[in-house]
């Protein structure tokens, strides 16, 4: 669902004051330079530093970097109400190929379709396909997923048409050509945006990486540098991901599609064709390679299973191609494979020496000798299901262990028709059986025959049941299998396959080889192959530094979760050398050979040291200018890098003064290590880990150095929707602010999710956010106007409601507290605002309308500093409108008493009890009429109440509460099964009145165990129920507009039903209409508004009662302005013509002691005031306001 379908607004007023508001809060901040901080003289206040992986800036940002830049928000925001020093530091990444790469692709365009350019309709593109093009046939590989540029820039095909997308002018674009523009031209908006979200970046810190910043240069070679000298990076040749069109590795920044892929090492088994191939020996003809041998080449996993082959597969409509190898052997494999091959030495060169295409049908029938088999010779088969783009487009055959293999040779042997379409002879298939090659438990030593027979798989075509037995039979056999044949006959499968692998490699029978585990294509648009060359890599398997990482830095960060520790568990496990320079893009030289970039991964694993010290260097992004410190870029060599960072080193001989050494360490070492990290889960098996081996590698002897904290988290839907440009399912930080302010984005991100799955930023949160927070700032607004007469004072303990709110809020408070500790901000979210505004409903409710003005002013307090994390704008405009000092961002997080929880028992009960007083009230005031009869008349209106409390349960229900609390404690705080429960009930011999039921009651006991704990068990209440009642009759009697109710023990209710089903807790209640008279009260006051009202008089009714009512019927706030009069003569009275100036002439006022008795009989009211106020008052009286 795209937000135009959800939103559709009838107006824009509410998010304008929040957009008002925040600006002016951010003028503020400014102002008083909040979030600039530096490390105080003696170190010794506690401090809070967390940072978030530095942005790429290839664009603007989006809501997905919102939403993880926003838990070091709400970290940050946290933090500093504890008092602590918080430094959020933000920089921006510009090193990689992806900035150079868009800069020569606008240069590309501009030079070939002109500037503004003319491009050509797709439908008028020619592609020439070139036959010496060894990447025919794999143009179409991967495209069933769509990419991450297609995501992002909405599917358009050229440079130019992305910066028209991403809202670039047209007239700017041309500048873009140069890469250096970009890097002056993004990093500002990113600033400018996350400014308007609120983040508490100090933006003196702030830098763009690259060369063209010399500090930072500076820094990195010195990385490099220390690096090199601990021995972490070496030289030589290294399968990679490697892009021939770059002409260096691909990095998983530097990708398209295919982020976190690696090499898969293969085995190449090379399979020689005994027969005569015609278009091969036509092609090799009067070459040097006429007489060498023909070989396919099969890619397999599985090295070990090579004794049990029984055919070779081929798919009969793929075009393979026959190429001479450096060996001077003929091999025959898929074209995109070859292409692979070549850049992994197998060749003279990079280019495939192509003799010829070879088509599947030529190959099927022939015959092969296939290594280690028993057979001498076996033959070239048909599969149907191979593909081109993984391995080589040859497979080998082993029915034995494979259940694919074994019923695609079942259905050639049953299928003589199928024989018959390919041409193969009854010789080629039907002697050959599965051999028995690895024994395995339960499924013996034929384990695919046993598996398909027990699955009762009928052929080829059952691919779901096959992948099941897939699984099985290759998990069971590299677990538990034992190899039974060949030289390693006894051994393991795990420690057979490598050894099989090595025999081949030795025999000359196979090599191995490797390919992407998945499709990856560049950002050039190039589908990479792994590549065997020189490069400079970080040895990130190195024994000793993997051991340190695993066992000393790893287990002492808190990663919030176990999956993520996993995930750094499983990452470490295969980790091992990275690429980590390359020869195009953007970046720092390595230092010791400046023919290579540092890559993207490699130049951002320490940075955050560089965060300490960078104000003092810096005044630009850029590195442009000197900063505080008025230091030069040549001045940082190595050895001053040595001392800022180190402990264990002398001063350098430099011309930096010895007090801005002194200052730069001094920074570092108040605010390192990193308190807390923030990223997306899909940078653990990279740049998180890489973070972890370096801070290790660059300060080995100081673990205090090292990373404290990381917190991963999901990938951000829209809507339910993976965000993408191209299905209009995107939104970008600045179009986030706009529509839905950033206080309201902000709770909506809090809302979306924080563990490591995928988290939903759903716009309907976003827009409600708009409402309840402008309603917030309204309600605050309204109550600072009308404070003193919407307000109650006296203690603010008084009344039940107060205590129980004051308690309420420490203890939502508390909540939120741990919430925010354990960075679950959903939680946060839930009782900082949404609990914590339903706790100040709840209040008003209780309080009838008349807060306690102390209390409502610490609830407002309290409300905008704990949700002050998550929406900062509001709860800083509020902090300011109430009076208080300063900048909320400066205040403390919130004292509590000692939470009372039997008082918050207490009030939860009276609210359920309310609740099922309401249901007990609409059920008596709609009886259903009798089946088959109607109601005579409508019932008249419930106006008393009878609420009746049980001490303790009744008997019957004290007994079955009694054995199943023995129960639950005899089976480990647990119940026993149903008949063990219904034997012990049956023993208690209750009578038949009750036996019916027992068992719904002990199922009842049961599911409340379950929900509340054994607390259920105990057989009187924590606090009395009948003063909880009685404290709050005036709430009752309003919540169900009664005008009376009543609290009596159960014991002594005339029902019989009431006195035995009563129980503690659950009280009951009876509802009835009390007799009464309807008296007319008239107001003679001219043009005041007020008319004659008809108001009940019930026996003994108080003036007060009779005043309430008025005041409801005719909506009069203060009672204290209301008086009530009588006739002197009840019976002429109300018939005589007033005298507008004298309205109260003839009349007589009624003292507040005043009580009214009815005559329901002659209909008549007496008041009795005691003594000669006395007197009939008939049927009409009189009211009079005051405050007119």
């Amino acid at each position: 669902m795209t937000s135009k379908q959800i939103l559709e607004r009838k107006g824009t007023g509410k998010l304008g004051v929040l957009l008002e508001i925040e600006e002016n809060v951010q003028t503020k901040w400014k102002s008083m330079k909040v979030f600039e901080i530096d490390a105080p003289s003696d170190g010794s206040e506690p401090k809070y530093l967390c940072t978030f992986p530095y942005p790429y800036m290839n664009g603007v940002l989006h809501l997905g970097h919102a939403f993880t830049a926003s838990k070091c928000e709400f970290a940050a925001g946290f933090e500093r109400l504890l008092g602590k020093n918080v430094l959020y530091p933000f920089g921006f990444h510009c090193t990689g190929m992806p900035i150079k790469a868009c800069a020569d692709k606008l240069v590309k365009e501009m030079q070939l379709y002109g500037s503004p350019p003319v491009f050509p309709d797709e439908k008028d593109e020619i592609v020439e396909k070139k036959e010496t093009d060894v990447q025919a046939g794999i143009a179409n590989i991967g495209k069933a997923k769509k990419s991450k540029v297609v995501a992002k820039t909405g599917g358009v095909k050229y440079q130019w048409q992305i910066m028209k997308a991403i809202g670039i002018p047209e007239t700017d674009i041309p500048k873009f050509a140069d890469e250096n523009y970009w890097l002056s031209y993004f990093p500002p908006i990113a600033m400018n945006d996350l400014t308007r979200m609120g983040l508490k970046a100090d933006w003196r810190r702030s830098f763009i990486t690259t060369d063209v910043n010399p500090y930072y240069d500076s820094f990195v070679r010195w990385q490099f540098l220390k690096l090199q000298e601990r021995k972490k990076i070496k030289f030589g040749k290294r399968y990679t991901v490697f892009s021939p069109k770059d002409n260096q590795p691909c990095m998983d920044h530097d990708r398209q599609t295919g982020e976190g892929v690696g090499p898969l090492e293969y085995t190449l088994i090379k399979i020689e064709v005994l027969d005569s191939l015609p278009s091969v020996t036509a092609a090799a003809k009067e070459t040097k390679f006429e007489s060498s041998k023909v070989y396919l080449v099969a890619a397999t996993l599985r090295p070990e299973t090579m004794y049990g082959q029984t055919n070779c597969w081929v798919h009969p409509d793929i075009t393979y191609l026959a190429y001479n190898t450096k060996e001077g052997e003929i091999w025959i494999s898929t074209a995109r494979s070859a292409r692979n091959m070549a850049y992994q030495e197998m060749f003279d060169s990079f280019t495939v020496n192509k003799l010829c295409d070879v088509k599947g049908q030529e190959l099927l029938g022939k015959a092969i000798k296939a290594p280690l088999t028993s057979y001498q010779k076996v033959y070239i088969l048909p599969m149907l299901t191979i593909k081109e783009d993984k391995g080589t487009g040859v497979v080998t055959s082993v029915p034995s262990d494979s259940p694919d293999d074994y019923m695609a040779l079942k259905d050639l042997k049953k299928k003589p028709a199928f024989r018959e379409k390919y041409g193969l002879p009854d010789h080629a298939v039907l002697p050959f059986e599965p051999v028995a090659i690895i024994d395995i438990p339960e499924l013996g030593d034929l384990a695919a025959v046993t598996l398909s027979d027990k699955m009762k798989i009928q052929s080829q075509n059952d691919s779901d049941k096959l992948a099941e037995a897939k699984k099985e039979v290759y998990m069971k056999g590299f677990y538990e299998g034992v190899l039974k044949v060949g030289e390693f006959a006894g051994q393991s499968v795990q420690k057979a396959k490598k050894l099989v692998q090595q025999l081949m490699i030795d025999q000359k029978l196979a090599v191995k080889y490797m390919e992407c585990e998945s499709n990856v294509v560049s950002r050039s648009n190039d589908v990479c192959v792994v590549a065997l060359c020189d490069q400079w890599y970080l040895d990130y398997g190195e024994v000793e530094w993997k051991k340190k990482v695993r066992e000393e830095c790893l287990p002492n960060v808190n990663t919030y979760s176990q999956e993520v520790n996993n995930n750094f568990v499983q990452t470490l496990d295969w980790l091992q050398e990275h690429a980590c320079c390359r020869t195009y893009g953007l970046g720092s030289r390595l230092p010791w050979d400046e023919t290579w970039l540092i890559e993207s991964l490699s130049d951002s694993t320490i940075y955050n040291a560089y965060y300490t010290i960078a104000h003092l260097l810096q005044s630009d992004l850029r590195g442009a200018k000197p900063g505080l410190l008025d230091i030069k870029p040549e001045e940082m060599k190595p050895d001053v890098w040595d001392y800022i960072f180190f402990n264990d080193v002398s001063k350098p001989q430099t011309t930096i003064a010895d007090d801005k050494l002194a200052k730069m360490k001094h920074e570092f070492r108040y605010w390192y290590p990193v308190d807390m990290r923030v990223s997306g889960k899909d940078l653990i098996p990279n740049h998180l880990t890489y973070y972890l081996y370096n801070h290790v590698a660059i300060w080995p002897d100081e673990p205090n150095l090292w990373p404290q904290s990381i917190h991963a988290n999901g990938h951000l839907l829209l809507n339910n929707e993976k965000m993408s440009k191209q299905t209009g399912n995107f939104l970008t930080l600045n179009e986030s602010i706009k529509k839905f302010s950033a206080d309201g984005m902000r709770l909506a991100l809090a809302d979306a999710g924080d563990n490591i799955e995928d988290a939903n930023f759903l716009e309907k949160v976003a827009d409600t956010a708009i409402l309840r927070l402008f309603t917030f700032v309204e309600w605050v607004r309204e109550f600072v106007e009308d404070e003193e007469e919407i307000t109650r004072g006296g203690p603010d303990s008084e009344l039940f409601c107060d205590r129980v709110f004051a308690t309420e809020m420490d203890s939502l408070i508390n909540q939120t507290r741990e919430h925010f500790v354990k960075m679950n901000y959903k939680d946060a979210l839930r009782t900082a605002f949404f609990e914590f505004q339903a706790c100040r409903d709840r209040y008003r409710e209780l309080s009838l309308g008349k807060l306690h003005k102390d209390l409502t002013r610490r609830f407002i307090k309290n409300q905008i500093l704990i949700l002050s994390p998550i929406c900062p704008h509001i709860c800083e405009h509020i902090w300011t409108y109430m009076g208080e000092e300063g900048s909320i961002l400066k205040a403390r997080w919130p004292e509590t008493k000692p939470v009372d929880d039997v008082l918050i028992k207490s009030c939860q009960y009276l609210l359920d009890a309310a609740h099922e007083f309401r249901l007990w009230y609409q059920k008596q005031s709609n009886p259903k009429a009798p089946k088959g009869k109607s109601l005579d008349a409508p019932k008249e209106k419930l106006t008393h109440g009878t609420v009746y409390v049980a001490e303790k349960f009744p008997e019957w229900q004290d007994s079955i509460i009694s054995a199943l609390n023995e129960l639950y404690i005899g089976n480990g705080n647990d119940f026993p099964k149903d008949n063990v429960v219904a034997d012990k009930i049956k023993k208690l011999n209750l009578s038949n009145k009750y036996a019916k039921k027992s068992m719904p009651f002990a199922q009842k006991v049961k599911a409340d165990v379950q929900t509340q704990g054994a607390s259920v068990f105990q057989q009187s209440s924590l606090f009395s129920e009948t003063e909880i009642l009685e404290l709050n009759k005036e709430y009752l009697k309003q919540t169900l507009d009664l005008e009376e109710i009543e609290i009596m023990p159960a014991r002594e209710a005339p029902n019989e039903k009431i006195r035995e089903e009563c129980c503690p807790l659950k009280p009951m209640s009876n509802f009835y209409a009390a007799p009464h008279l309807e008296v007319d009260f008239v107001n003679p006051q001219p043009c005041s508004g007020y008319f004659t009202v008809k108001i009940p008089v019930y026996e003994n009714d108080s003036l007060h009662k009779v005043k309430k009512r008025i005041m409801r019927a005719s909506k009069i706030k203060n009672e204290s302005s209301l008086s009530i009069y009588r006739y002197e003569d009840p019976i002429g009275g109300p018939l005589t013509i007033p005298v507008l100036e004298e309205p109260l002439k003839g009349k007589v006022r009624c003292d507040d002691n005043a009580k009214f008795m009815t005559d329901l009989g002659n209909k008549t009211v007496k008041v009795l005031s005691g003594g000669a106020g006395d007197g009939f008052a008939n049927n009409v009286m009189i009211y009079y306001v005051d405050d007119l």
